[in-house]
């Protein structure tokens, strides 16, 4: 299998971690140190040398931060983790804080009232974040020192770095070859008047040089650095072992490799304007700049709206590994309803789902941990199963089934929620109400320009009638086997940049009550230019088409709930993945789809 129900962090290793960094910032007469979960390429997900953060804490999740002070460790972690921090950390040492409500300034100032010295790895903070939080700790005498990694000096057995091979991405499921995308790029370059860019984010580098990698697990992306001058031409920084000789020469002449450890002082000597993001670019970078002929301009990784913006080929490709996915899907749903109640864990879910895609002979990879989650589990946002969590599926409960697939051709996430036998009419209300928020965001018109926080509220709205609301975005962007989060488009209230055609999201409305249940619909959905309307004036709107076909639990849908309108959405769907998915199922299932696309 590709999932593993191992434990990957204990709460009863952490005490003596910090002690042992504590030892060490007496040491270097610091007053804290902060430990980011980011690595040097600020991926949302790192590699086990670079995980960090749950090295220190036991807290696993893919979003947070720790700053251990010497009498005090703070944990930062937003909505979606503060159940499942306490179950990871061990609270006497250990402080959750609620973020960003509460900001690093805000608590460093709380806690350091006299100031003082906190250290940070420049090579793991981004130029943008340390800049904002400077300006925010000014006149509080706490000063921000660079250090080298101190977790590094006091963890005796990190794993090494990764050095998986690089695969190549052929161009017919690219939709563009690397040296057309590093034209297009290096002109945008010329006409902003930089002479070069620096790209750290692994699947700005894979998605511009059309090669995959697996250096992280479930994210088909390889290590490395790049600089893509004006000219077209790029500097590569990536292990040399990593590269075959026919990826060698997919990258071509125009692509020179250097070792990793030579990015810094080719930066030193390269002069003009170089592009460094301030949201993705390290500090370190920046510095090396600095310290030789260039010139820093912060700007935007010029990877990162291309790549947001998927191509016909990339769009008809993952229509294609929707599909194949849903097929799957629907083969486990049909396994899932023939078990008898009661049956089943947590795990035995897991392994059978990914049973079924691994049986479509085209997955690759699953696209993250699958989070099988039952009864109080299921209200653990991004909970993740182990053998010590394994729970047994009881009637009356829900399960959050939230799972993809790493396809060639796409890369897929779908979150269904189940009934295990007999439930109650206050999980079925509230299921619908998140029903009728997915399914409000699937229809939606909205003019040409707006943004994710623009229409984050659509979804919710069900939700707020009932004073209900979930801890998490609507919707997050994803890529074309590629990672399965990917910016900058999302739906969200932090979603800042405007929906443009091409942009894959996904549409997941929750609930989640702790200690009881949770609940998440998701599909996927492609940004497109909306059809004009006879009655519409002559604004361009944009809509969304879905990616994903796989029936939604009607077991779960208090039906009078719902409008004619939201009820014809539903039933048209139903028929859509009826017409799409039976002519790839076996007879078994599609007798099973039959029955759960039947009109509501």
């Amino acid at each position: 299998m590709f999932q593993s129900f191992d434990e990957s962090a204990s709460p009863a290793q952490g005490p003596a971690r910090l002690a042992a960094l504590r030892a060490v910032l007496s040491a270097e007469g610091l007053a804290g140190f902060i430990v980011p979960r980011a690595d040097a390429h600020q991926g949302e997900y790192v590699a086990a040398r670079d995980d960090r953060l749950a090295w220190l804490t036991g807290f696993t999740g893919s979003a947070g931060f720790a700053a251990a002070l010497r009498d005090v460790a703070g944990v930062f972690i937003d909505g979606r983790y503060r159940t499942q921090v306490k179950a990871q950390v061990d609270l006497e040492h250990f402080t959750p804080v609620p973020w960003p409500e509460v900001s690093l300034a805000t608590w460093l100032k709380e806690q350091l009232p006299e100031g003082g010295e906190v250290g940070i790895d420049p090579g793991l903070h981004t130029v943008g974040g340390v800049m904002d939080l400077e300006a925010a700790l000014v006149g509080s005498g706490i000063v921000l020192r660079e250090v080298a990694n101190l977790i590094d000096q006091v963890w005796p057995d990190q794993p090494a770095a990764p050095l998986a091979p690089v695969s190549i991405y052929e161009d017919a499921l690219a939709g563009e070859s690397h040296g057309d995308k590093r034209t297009r790029l290096a002109a945008d370059l010329r006409s902003a008047g930089h002479d070069a860019a620096v790209i750290t984010l692994p699947d700005s580098l894979a998605w511009l040089l059309n090669i995959r990698g697996s250096d992280i697990p479930r994210n088909p992306i390889p290590h490395g650095f790049a600089l893509l001058h004006n000219s077209g031409a790029v500097d590569l920084f990536m292990a040399e072992e990593k590269l075959s000789p026919e990826v060698r020469a997919h990258l071509g002449n125009e692509v020179s490799l250097h070792p990793v450890t030579a990015l810094e002082s080719v930066l030193a000597a390269l002069p003009g304007k170089i592009r460094l993001d301030r949201n993705t670019g390290p500090l370190a970078l920046k510095q090396a700049i600095e310290s030789g002929a260039g010139e820093v301009a912060l700007g935007r990784d010029p990877c990162i709206l291309p790549k947001a913006c998927k191509n016909p080929i990339e769009i008809a490709g993952s229509r294609e590994a929707h599909l194949r996915d849903g097929a799957a899907m629907c083969e486990f749903l049909a396994w899932y309803d023939d078990q008898p109640i009661g049956s089943l864990t947590e795990i035995d879910v897991v392994k059978q789902l990914e049973a079924c895609r691994r049986a479509t002979g085209a997955l690759k990879e699953i696209s993250f941990e699958t989070i099988s989650g039952t009864g109080p589990n299921g209200a653990v946002i991004h909970y993740r199963v182990s053998e010590k969590t394994n729970a047994r599926l009881e009637d009356g409960h829900l399960l959050v089934l939230d799972s993809g697939g790493q396809y060639l051709d796409g890369t897929t996430d779908i979150t269904r929620t189940l009934p295990v036998g007999a439930v109650g009419d206050t999980e079925k209300a509230c299921f619908t109400r998140v029903l009728q928020g997915m399914i409000a965001m699937s229809r939606l018109r909205f003019p040409k320009g707006l943004s994710g926080r623009d229409i984050d509220s659509v979804a919710r709205a069900p939700l707020w009638e009932a004073g209900l609301d979930y801890d998490h975005g609507t919707g997050h962007g994803v890529g074309v086997y590629l990672c399965v989060h990917e910016g900058p488009q999302n739906l969200s209230r932090r979603g800042v940049e405007p929906l443009q055609a091409g942009m894959i999201l996904s549409n997941e409305p929750g609930y989640y009550r702790e200690g009881a249940f949770g609940i998440r619909i998701e599909n996927l959905i492609v940004v497109q230019e909306a059809a004009v309307l006879a009655e519409g004036d002559a604004r361009p709107m944009m809509d969304f088409e879905t990616l994903t076909y796989v029936p939604i639990d009607r077991r779960l849908i208090l039906a009078d709930m719902l409008t004619a309108a939201q009820r014809d959405w539903l039933n048209g769907y139903h028929q859509t993945v009826r017409d799409k998915i039976s002519p790839r199922l076996s007879e078994k299932a599609k007798l099973w789809l039959a029955q759960s696309c039947a009109p509501v």
